[in-house]
């Protein structure tokens, strides 16, 4: 398995840093990573942006795919499917993910993101694997 990736290191996933979401959670198969909503995360009707919640589970899937990789490996999202339950307008959004399959070339893997105790989004997505020429640097 590969170096732990930083839970919360700013400058590591820049994209991450600027919606202003962080892990909470990395360990084998699985990550969490959480976002106080601000005014930023709206869109015109002053809801959380799909996008937000679309960016959480990609980042969250990479996050717990990377935690079964080897050093001289990498992935990239292939696809991903979200549908959205309800809408999000304040508080905390909390999204789990889980590698449901990981092979040689590609993983399966699902996120769900809640709103305190309700259910906002669900996502399912593939990545593929590939081999790096060098190895990671983390």
């Amino acid at each position: 398995m590969s170096e732990p990736i930083p839970l919360k290191s700013k400058g590591f996933h820049p994209y991450g840093d600027l919606i202003g979401f962080e892990f909470t959670k990395l360990r084998k198969g699985y990550s969490q990573c959480v976002l106080t909503i601000n005014n930023n995360h709206f869109n015109p009707h002053k809801i959380v942006h799909g996008a937000v919640m679309y960016s959480m589970a990609d980042t969250g899937m990479g996050g717990a795919l990377y935690s079964l990789l080897e050093k001289n490996e990498t992935c990239a999202t292939v696809e991903i499917k979200i549908t959205y339950f309800k809408a999000v307008r304040e508080g905390i959004i909390t999204c789990d993910t889980k590698v449901i399959h990981k092979g040689k070339s590609f993983g399966v893997l699902e996120s769900e993101i809640m709103n305190g105790d309700i259910l906002v989004s669900k996502a399912y997505g593939t990545f593929s694997i590939f081999k790096l020429e060098k190895p990671r640097e983390y």
